[in-house]
């Protein structure tokens, strides 16, 4: 969806302080501004104090282009180091010596005035002190999983051994994974009992002042220094009355002198940005809630819920807070929390997974240009307000998601990392690979120190601060490779994964995030975006895997699209079931049949393609439903049910999709005009399209009613079932000629016909379980908007005798267009009832 979004555009929209003063016309006074008096400017020193903590860091190199870490590990870390070609291996590369002793990591000691990595805060040990990431094993297992890739040991293996060299540089300069990973507490603005400390990694600036609302914007009022590891800081004693020299809610930027002038950058480690009404830019804000609400701000949230256990069965509910409300607006955490969390639930879903959640400026991007990676989008409402968000989800059972964002970054360089500290190459790559040309942003370098820190430690913040329980790791393909996949057709050829078009130090880094989120929190799920088919994707870092939970079934809403292109009787039943059956055997799919790619302009969700300008006349229950209607409503519930039955062990669904929410999503945007002189229209700003009308599926008189009961009623079937994670899966007829397709799944056993006008009575289908069976969900029910053609209290008995290559069967009834599952029943037991109990 955002691969294609134009250049970014600000937006005046979001929840601000309104009660700030506007820096609009302040002046941008320069470093020799007059500076108050009692001003403290402290580099980073051995303090008296007992608790001192220690920085690791490296001396920044010379050379313009970033290096791989994992190909130069005895290299000086800081900005901008090396030759990026040598992030591309093949296994021929010979392993690389170990770190010498002239290069380790140098220790500088701090003032002891925060938290550093040598000391962990009370309230982190008492979570997690005793959690601990295991050392890596041998990476050998995956040989045994595919033979396959023994044709490819010499990548795989210097890939394994990169990771084992990464790990043991990590351990032995900055005490372990589980340190390193703890970023925030050094970066960044860090609180102890006596004041404020402050550090910023810029090492091509030549000079730096903390400035905001506390200081009146003074470039020289509070004066950074400077060590040799490109690290600014500074601490800011307590007020004499004790309160902290920055209060909560007051706007911060750092201004720097760099290679290309002065600018005023957000920080780089900000926990909250807001855009002030009426200006283009966003500042960053010093958040430290006190314990108790003021007549200004609230108090900070206390969470309340322990988080649910890991389920079984993944069923993920994608939402966007912004475009969650029903009215045109931006609607907000709390509105999501109390009208939006409880319907996933109802619906039966039991995860939800949050897009848009990092601060991004522009708001069309969906949040996948990301300019404040630590901080919550202000759009929303607070930090405070998010998590007790994220409460309310455990409360209710749910897990939650992040749509996490570090395959790139926005290009902007007002409120964004890029050119952060005047070069191109502190965060990013330098040059063409630094700039991904489709998605207009800039690319993470994985093989510098100061980004793994970066990166490792937002990941766990997001869980350490704000409880969620895993990640959906966005546009991981293009981490993976150099060429991004672009203009890349993935055959399933293994010299396609592993050569040089491989960025080893990515795939070095998502081991790393993977091993260090499940280690941590062994309950996470991390769920990676990945068209190609990476083998080992999702099998565990200490077997030579990737280490994701999950991979994104991305292929199937891609083939639904190219059906629904084409007349129903040009679909092959074999060609859909293959479609949903291709995946890596023993690494976890998450399927969809639709998602919010699909629901953007300029593309069409299935509801569309199958009834287009009809959904606006002809959905009315006591109305005239065209034939273009009733097959559209038909073809919907039985394409989403085959592709949860047959798809992957996971499933996923796009808030409003699950009623066949009509037209698509179009952000609010204005005219934009070209360079050449061409304007691109846009629709006056307007959020009529931009969120999501649930009224619509709660309407008992509108059809869409009934495909959000049978949604309703598909989630209750895989939940009393749990037939998506059974290890039993068998097909059992793929008729192309009567269009019907026949599988088994877990206990149960699922009828389609896909034939546009021919039903089948007395229909001989084959089983393995011999007895009586009885309908559990038939998509033909009064309730689901069908035509009620089967008795759903009817009893099926088997026969004896192989049937489809299954040792007995039983007949049915399968009308046309109709899915239908069937279970066995011991005895006079019922089987469930997938009426909600509110109906």
């Amino acid at each position: 969806l955002w691969e294609t979004l134009s250049l970014l555009f600000y937006t005046m929209l979001g929840v601000r302080f309104t009660h700030l003063p506007s820096i609009k016309n302040s002046s941008l006074s320069s470093f020799n501004d007059d500076r108050r008096g009692n001003a403290v400017s402290l580099s980073l020193r051995k303090d008296s104090r007992a608790s001192s903590g220690k920085i690791y860091a490296r001396k920044p190199s010379s050379d313009s282009e970033s290096s791989s870490l994992a190909t130069t590990p005895s290299e000086k870390l800081g900005g901008h180091q090396s030759d990026d070609s040598s992030s591309a291996v093949t296994g021929h590369v010979e392993p690389l010596e170990t770190v010498s002793q002239d290069t380790t990591t140098q220790v500088v000691e701090t003032d002891g005035h925060d938290h550093t990595s040598a000391s962990m805060s009370e309230s982190f040990v008492q979570e997690a002190g005793q959690r601990m990431i295991p050392p890596p094993g041998d990476g050998k297992k995956i040989y045994e999983i595919d033979p396959m890739l023994k044709s490819h040991n010499g990548h795989l293996d210097y890939r394994y051994g990169q990771y084992i060299k990464l790990r043991e540089q990590i351990d032995k300069n900055e005490g372990g994974l589980e340190a390193f990973s703890r970023g925030y507490e050094i970066f960044g603005f860090t609180r102890s009992a006596t004041g404020i400390t402050y550090r910023e990694w810029a090492p091509g600036a030549k000079a730096a002042s903390l400035i905001g609302d506390f200081n009146n914007w003074n470039s020289k009022a509070d004066v950074m220094t400077r060590n040799e590891f490109g690290v600014w800081e500074i601490f800011l004693p307590n007020n004499a009355d004790g309160s902290p020299a920055i209060p909560h809610g007051s706007r911060v930027k750092i201004r720097m002198d760099t290679p290309t002038g002065i600018k005023d950058s957000i920080p780089a480690w900000i926990k909250y940005s807001v855009q002030p009404p009426g200006e283009i830019p966003y500042n960053g804000v010093y958040y430290d809630p006190a314990e108790e609400s003021t007549s200004l701000f609230q108090e900070k949230y206390v969470f309340k819920h322990p988080r649910p256990r890991k389920p079984t069965s993944l069923r993920i509910y994608e939402s966007h807070v912004g475009m969650s409300s029903t009215e045109p607006m931006i609607n907000t955490y709390a509105n999501f929390r109390d009208d939006v969390l409880p319907r996933i639930k109802m619906l039966g879903y039991n995860a939800v997974q949050i897009m848009a959640i990092q601060e991004h400026s522009y708001y069309a991007s969906f949040g996948y240009h990301v300019t404040n990676f630590f901080a919550p989008s202000s759009r929303f409402g607070t930090p405070d307000d998010l998590k007790s968000l994220i409460d309310k989800a455990h409360e209710l059972g749910l897990v939650v998601l992040m749509d996490i964002v570090h395959s790139h970054a926005s290009k902007n360089t007002l409120d964004g990392l890029n050119m952060f500290d005047g070069t191109d190459g502190q965060y990013f790559h330098s040059g063409e690979r630094g700039y991904h040309w489709m998605w207009d942003s800039r690319l993470f370098n994985y093989g510098s120190w100061e980004v793994l820190r970066y990166l490792l430690s937002n990941a766990r913040w997001w869980l350490e601060e704000y409880k969620f329980d895993g990640f959906r790791f966005d546009g991981v393909t293009s981490m993976m490779y150099i060429h991004h996949g672009l203009q890349v057709e993935f055959t399933g050829n293994y010299n396609e994964y592993f050569g040089y078009s491989t960025d080893v130090d990515a795939v070095v880094y998502l081991m790393l995030v993977n091993d260090m989120i499940h280690g941590l929190y062994p309950e996470a799920i991390v769920v990676g975006e990945d068209v190609s088919g990476m083998p080992a994707f999702c099998i565990p870092v200490q077997d030579g895997g990737v280490g994701f939970d999950y991979r994104l079934h991305m292929a199937v809403a891609d083939k639904w699209i190219e059906l629904l292109k084409k007349r129903d009787e040009d679909w092959q039943v074999g060609d859909i079931v293959f479609t949903l059956t291709n995946r890596r055997w023993g690494e976890k799919c998450v399927v969809y049949a639709e998602s919010h790619d699909q629901a953007l302009v300029g593309d069409k969700t299935i509801a569309f393609w199958l009834m287009d300008k009809d959904m606006y006349d002809f959905m009315a229950v006591d109305g005239r439903a065209t034939p273009r209607v009733d097959r559209g409503i038909a073809l919907h519930k039985m394409i989403r049910l085959i592709t949860v039955g047959l798809g992957g062990e996971g499933y996923l669904n796009f808030m409003g999709n699950e009623f066949g929410h009509p037209e698509w999503i179009d952000f609010p945007r204005t005219d934009q005009h070209l360079p050449d002189g061409r304007v691109i229209p846009g629709n006056n700003a307007s959020y009529d399209k931009c969120r999501r009308r649930f009224d619509l599926g709660d309407a008992e008189y509108l059809r869409y009613h009934g495909l959000q009961e049978f949604d309703r009623a598909m989630q209750h079937l895989e939940e009393k079932y749990g037939f998506m994670t059974s290890e039993h899966l068998y097909i059992c007829r793929k008729d192309e000629g009567d269009r019907v397709i026949v599988f088994e799944r877990g206990s149960l056993v699922f009828v389609f016909n896909f034939h546009w006008t021919n039903s089948y009575s007395d229909y001989r289908i084959g089983c393995s379980v011999p007895g009586k069976y009885k309908i559990v969900l038939d998509s033909d029910g009064s309730l689901f908007g069908g035509f009620s053609r089967l008795d759903d209290s009817a009893e099926f008995f088997t026969s004896d005798g192989r049937y489809d290559d299954r040792p007995c069967s039983l007949m049915v009834y399968a009308p046309c267009r109709t899915a239908v599952v069937y279970a066995a029943v011991d005895g006079d037991e019922d089987s469930i009832s997938l009426v909600p109990e509110d109906v």
